[in-house]
C-alpha cells in the first residue's frame, strides 16, 4: 500500500520545534512518509504548528493557515489540521474564521492529533524524535510552560505553569539523540532558571548538566532562557569547571530603567541586573552573554530609553536582540497600561540599539583575530565551510566562515585560526595544515 504522506510546518521557537519532531517521529513508527516544513503539494495531510507571541508571529501563523487552506480547496491538501500556541489560545475563533481546516489541536494535543491522523499513539516513545536540526545538533525541552507574571507576556496564557520533565526522562532523550550523533545539546525552557522547582522544591539545572555531561558523544551543552531574577547561581561554577558545558548564557534582562521593569512586574532592579550580570563575567571569564531587550513598553520615557542605551554600551553584550512591544490581549499590561508609545518610535528605539549592538560585536569580533578556537563545521556553502564556536548558537549567532584546501566533514570538531572578522561573524583557515578533527 502507498505510505500516506503528512508534511509538518513549524513556526515559531526551538520549543516549537521538538513538538514538531516529536510528532513526526510518532507517524513515521507507523510507516508514515513524513516531510518537514516541505514547499510541495499532493499531500493526505498537513499540520502547520503556530506561535502565538506576539502580533508578528501571530499573522505569521494565520497567513500560512490561509496559504493551506487555499491548497486544501485546490485539492492539492486532502486534509489541513492547525496545532501549537496560537490554536491553543485562540481556536474556536480560528475555527470560525477558516473553517477549511478539518480540526485544530491545542499545544498540549498531541495524543488526540495522532489519533485523528488514523495513527497509532504510543507514549512510551516519545523520548524518540524526528531530528529535522542537522544531525550533530539538538534542542533538549527540559520543561514546559512558566510560573513569572511578566506584564507583557502572553506565553503563560497558552502553556501554563511551569512543567519540568524529571532528570532520567531527558538523560532517557539525550542518550538517544548522543546515539544518533548529536554533539551539541541545546537545553531550552521558558524559563531555565525553576528547571526542578515544581517537581524537586528546588533548582536541579546543574544536577541535569552534570548527568547529561557524562553521556558518550556530547561535547557541548548549551544553556539558553535563564530568568535574571532568582537567577541560579551555582551553575556558574558548573559552566566555569565542566569542559562539555559551553561558555555561552542566553539571558534576556528586557530593560535596565527602574519604571519600565516594576511595570513590567521583572521583579529585580537596574542595580541588581548590572551586578548579576558583573558576578556572571567575574565567575566564568571569557563566557558570551546573550540578552534580549524590549522597547516601547508603555509609559517607556525617553529618559528610560537613554538608560537602556547606556546600558549596552557599558555591559557590551557579545550577542543582543531587540523586540518592540506588542499590546497582547489578556496580558497584565493589556488590561492595565495603555499602549502609547508610537510605532514609528518603537521601530526608531529598536534601530539605535542596534546599531550600538553592531558596533559593539564588530570590536569584540576584531579582538579574535589570530586566536585559535575550536569550531564544530555545520555546513559547506560555496567554497567556504560553515561552523561556530562555543560563543555562538546556531540560527540567532554569528558564523564561523572556513576556507580549507582540504575536506572538513561536516559534524566534526577542528581547531581553526582567526584570521578576519566583520560585524558579526568571522573567518578562519585551519590551524593545521592536514585539517585534522580535534
Amino acid at each position: 500500500m502507498k505510505k500516506k504522506r503528512v508534511n509538518v510546518i513549524t513556526l515559531g521557537c526551538s520549543k516549537n520545534l521538538v513538538d514538531s519532531e516529536v510528532l513526526l517521529h510518532q507517524l513515521e513508527i507507523n510507516n508514515y512518509e513524513v516531510f518537514f516544513d516541505s514547499n510541495g503539494q499532493d499531500f493526505d495531510a498537513v499540520v502547520i504548528n503556530t506561535c502565538g507571541f506576539i502580533q508578528d508571529a501571530k499573522q505569521e501563523s494565520i497567513d500560512m493557515i490561509l496559504q493551506y487552506a487555499e491548497a486544501r480547496k485546490r485539492g492539492g491538501v486532502r486534509k489541513l489540521y492547525v496545532m501549537g500556541c496560537l490554536s491553543e489560545r485562540f481556536g474556536r475563533e480560528l475555527q470560525e474564521e477558516i473553517p477549511e481546516v478539518d480540526r485544530f489541536f491545542g499545544k498540549f494535543d498531541l495524543k488526540a492529533l495522532v489519533r485523528e491522523l488514523n495513527a497509532q499513539y504510543d507514549p512510551e516513545r516519545l523520548y524518540q524524535r524526528k531530528i529535522t536540526t542537522p544531525s550533530h545538533y539538538a534542542y533538549l525541552k527540559v520543561s514546559e510552560g512558566c510560573n513569572r507574571s511578566c506584564s507583557f507576556c502572553a506565553i503563560p496564557l497558552m502553556t501554563g505553569s511551569c512543567k519540568s520533565r524529571d532528570i532520567g526522562s531527558l538523560d532517557l532523550e539525550a542518550r538517544y539523540l548522543a546515539q544518533r550523533g548529536v554533539k551539541e545539546l541545546l537545553l531550552i525552557a521558558q524559563d531555565l532558571s525553576s528547571y526542578g522547582m515544581d517537581l524537586y522544591g528546588r533548582s536541579r539545572l546543574v544536577d541535569l548538566i552534570e548527568r547529561i555531561s557524562e553521556i558518550p558523544g556530547i561535547e557541548w551543552i548549551r544553556l539558553h532562557y535563564l530568568y535574571p531574577y532568582q537567577f541560579p547561581l551555582s551553575v556558574l561554577k558548573t559552566i566555569r569547571q565542566n569542559p562539555r558545558v559551553c561558555r555561552y548564557l542566553d539571558l534576556p534582562l528586557q530593560h535596565i530603567a527602574d519604571p519600565v521593569l516594576k511595570c513590567m512586574r521583572r521583579h529585580i532592579s537596574g542595580v541588581q541586573t548590572k551586578e548579576l550580570v558583573a558576578r556572571i563575567r567575574n565567575e566564568v571569564p571569557g563566557v558570551a552573554l546573550r540578552t534580549t531587550l524590549l522597547v516601547g513598553f508603555p509609559g517607556e520615557t525617553e529618559e528610560d530609553f537613554e538608560q537602556l542605551k547606556e546600558f549596552v554600551r557599558e555591559a557590551k553584550f557579545e550577542k543582543l536582540g531587540v523586540f518592540t512591544y506588542s499590546h497582547e490581549q489578556g496580558t497584565y499590561a493589556y488590561d492595565r497600561f495603555e499602549d502609547n508609545v508610537p510605532e514609528e518610535i518603537k521601530q526608531a528605539r529598536a534601530g539605535e540599539i542596534m546599531a550600538l549592538q553592531q558596533q559593539i560585536s564588530a570590536a569584540i569580533q576584531r579582538e579574535k583575530a589570530g586566536a585559535r578556537m575550536k569550531v564544530l563545521i555545520d555546513r559547506k556553502e560555496g567554497g567556504s565551510y560553515i561552523g561556530r564556536t562555543e560563543f555562538d548558537s546556531p540560527e540567532v549567532d554569528g558564523e564561523v566562515f572556513v576556507s580549507s584546501q582540504r575536506a572538513l566533514k561536516i559534524g566534526e570538531f577542528y581547531q581553526v585560526i582567526i584570521t578576519e572578522s566583520d560585524d558579526y561573524d568571522l573567518y578562519a583557515r585551519p590551524a593545521d595544515s592536514n585539517a585534522q578533527s580535534w
